[in-house]
C-alpha cells in the first residue's frame, strides 16, 4: 500500500471540512428560503405575550392566534426597535431593566418603545388605557356591542304600604262632667255608629242640680213676665236662657231639654250621643265606671277614605313627590287593587332605617282596607331625558363608573360615566362622555377592563422605570434567580 505523506493528510482533510461547512450553509439556506419567516402566535387579550408555536396564554388561558403578515414598522425594519424593559408575564407591575425569570422559570416579556406608545392611547380614564383587538380576538373574547340611546327612563320603585286611619276623620266621645256610667248602649269595639245615636247614659249630681236651676228659672220668667217693670220682665228672661245655656254646654241633647221643658220634672241620667257616624275604633269605658270632664270614652273612625303610609329609602324619595301615581294591592289578593297619587310627603327622615314616609289618600267602598293591613305599593317614576344603555355595560368600582366605547373597528375606548337611574335592565347616564349612536360593551367588558388596566399599567412604567426602580426586579425577592 502506497503512503501518503503527513502534509497530504493535511490538505485532503482541510478540503473535508470546507465542503462540509459549505454544504451545511447551503442547506441552512435552502431551508430558510423554504420556509420563510417563522411564525408568530399571540394572545388574543395579551398581544404583549407572543410565542413560536400554538399553545395556551399563561395570563388568561385563552388559545393563542396566529399572526397575520403585516408590513412592519420602520423602525422595527431597520432593526432600530428599542426594547424599553421587561415585564413579569403575570403581574405588569414587577419590571425588570435585563432579561429574567419568574420563579416557576418564565420568562419576562420585552415592552418595546413603539408598543409602549400605543398603550398610552386611552379614553381619558386614569389608570385605563384603549385596547385593540382582532375580529378573532373580538369573537374569542365574546365581546358585544350595543348603541346608546337618546330618552327617558321610566322604573318602577317597589315597597311596603301599612293602612291607617285618615286621622281627620277621627273623632272622639268625651264628656264635660264628672259622674258615673249607669248604662253603656254601645258595649264593644267595631260597633258602627251614627251621629246623634246615644253611646251612655251618665248620672251626675250636677247635672240633676243644673236641670232643677233650669226648671226654676223656668216658674220664675214665667212669674216676672206680669210684673210691670220692664227691667224684672227682661232679668227672668236672661236668668232663663242662661241657666239653658248652662246645659247645652254639657252637651246635653236638645231633644232632651225639650222633654224636661214638657215634663218639669229632673232626670236621673243623661245621655251622650255620637258625635259623628262611624265605626267605635276604641272604647275606654265600662258601666259603673267613675268619669271625669275631658276622659275619652270613645273613638269613632271614618272608614270610608283611609290613608296609606309607605316608606321610600332615601335614594328613591327624591323621585317620589305629591301628586306621582302609584299601584295598591293586596299582597295575598292581587285582585283588589286601587289606584292613587302621592298626597303628603313626610318632611323628616327615619334615622335607623334611612327611609322617607309618604302618605296616600284612598278612597274604601266596602272596607277593603282595613287599618292594620299591609299593602303592595308600585310607584312609577320618571327620569329627565338623556342617555340610555343597557345596565351591564357599566363597570362600577366603587368610585367611578366605566364604560367601554367602540370609537373604531376593535379599537375599544375606555370613558368614565355617571349613572343617574336604573330600571328595567337599562341605565340613564348624565350627559357628556358617551353620546347617542356610540356603541358601548354589554358583554364581556370586564376581560377588556383587565386588559385596559394592563396596558395603562405598563404605559405608565414605560418612559422611566429604569431610572424610576434599578431594582424592580427584584420586588417579591424570588421572581428572579
Amino acid at each position: 500500500m502506497t503512503r501518503i505523506p503527513a502534509i497530504g493528510r493535511r490538505i485532503a482533510t482541510s478540503f473535508v471540512v470546507a465542503g462540509f461547512v459549505a454544504a451545511l450553509v447551503a442547506g441552512l439556506g435552502g431551508c430558510s428560503s423554504e420556509k420563510g419567516e417563522p411564525e408568530v402566535w399571540y394572545c388574543p387579550m395579551h398581544p404583549t405575550y407572543v410565542s413560536d408555536r400554538p399553545g395556551a396564554c399563561p395570563i388568561c388561558n385563552m388559545d393563542l392566534v396566529k399572526q397575520e403578515k403585516r408590513a412592519q414598522p420602520a423602525a422595527a425594519a431597520s432593526g432600530e426597535r428599542k426594547i424599553l424593559l421587561y415585564r413579569h408575564p403575570m403581574d405588569p407591575t414587577i419590571t425588570s431593566p435585563v432579561p429574567a425569570k419568574d420563579s416557576m422559570g418564565m420568562d419576562y416579556v420585552p415592552v418595546y418603545d413603539d408598543e409602549a406608545g400605543e398603550r398610552a392611547l386611552g379614553g381619558g380614564v386614569a389608570d385605563r388605557a384603549a385596547v385593540q383587538l382582532s375580529e378573532e380576538g373580538i369573537r374569542l373574547a365574546g365581546i358585544r356591542t350595543e348603541p346608546a340611546e337618546s330618552g327617558g327612563l321610566r322604573r318602577s320603585i317597589r315597597t311596603v304600604g301599612r293602612v291607617a286611619v285618615d286621622e281627620r276623620r277621627l273623632r272622639r266621645a268625651t264628656t264635660k262632667i264628672a259622674g258615673w256610667v249607669e248604662k253603656l248602649e254601645v258595649d264593644f269595639e267595631g260597633r258602627y255608629v251614627r251621629a246623634g245615636q246615644p253611646m251612655l247614659s251618665i248620672y251626675s249630681p250636677e247635672l240633676v242640680a243644673s236641670q232643677e236651676e233650669y226648671l226654676l228659672a223656668m216658674s220664675n220668667a214665667a212669674r216676672f213676665l206680669a210684673s210691670s217693670i220692664p227691667e224684672v220682665r227682661r232679668g227672668g228672661g236672661d236668668l232663663l236662657a242662661a241657666s239653658r245655656r248652662r246645659l247645652e254646654l254639657y252637651d246635653v241633647p236638645e231633644s232632651f231639654l225639650d222633654e224636661l221643658e214638657r215634663t218639669r220634672r229632673p232626670r236621673r241620667t243623661v245621655e251622650l250621643a255620637a258625635p259623628a257616624s262611624g265605626y267605635v275604633v276604641e272604647k275606654s269605658v265600662v258601666e259603673g265606671m267613675r268619669v271625669e270632664p275631658g276622659m275619652e270614652l270613645y273613638t269613632v273612625a271614618d272608614l270610608s277614605r283611609v290613608w296609606v303610609e309607605a316608606d321610600f329609602y332615601e335614594s328613591e324619595a327624591s323621585r317620589v313627590g305629591v301628586g306621582t301615581g302609584a299601584r295598591l294591592s293586596l299582597p295575598y289578593d292581587p285582585g283588589v287593587s286601587a289606584d292613587a297619587r302621592v298626597a303628603f310627603v313626610y318632611p323628616q327622615l327615619d334615622a335607623e332605617a334611612r327611609t322617607v314616609r309618604v302618605r296616600f289618600d284612598v278612597d274604601n267602598p266596602g272596607l277593603r282596607f282595613k287599618p292594620g293591613m299591609f299593602v303592595d305599593v308600585e310607584a312609577e317614576v320618571a327620569a329627565a331625558e338623556g342617555i340610555v344603555i343597557d345596565d351591564s355595560a357599566v363597570i362600577d368600582t366603587g368610585t367611578r363608573q366605566v364604560v367601554f366605547v367602540e370609537r373604531e373597528p376593535g379599537r375599544f375606548e375606555p370613558r368614565e360615566v355617571r349613572v343617574v337611574g336604573r330600571g328595567d335592565g337599562r341605565a340613564q347616564l348624565a350627559p357628556g362622555p358617551v353620546a347617542a349612536g356610540e356603541r358601548v360593551v354589554v358583554k364581556a367588558n370586564f376581560l377588556l377592563d383587565s386588559e385596559s388596566r394592563l396596558r395603562a399599567a405598563l404605559a405608565a412604567m414605560a418612559p422611566g422605570a429604569t431610572a424610576a426602580d434599578p431594582h424592580a426586579a427584584h420586588r417579591g425577592g424570588e421572581d428572579n434567580p
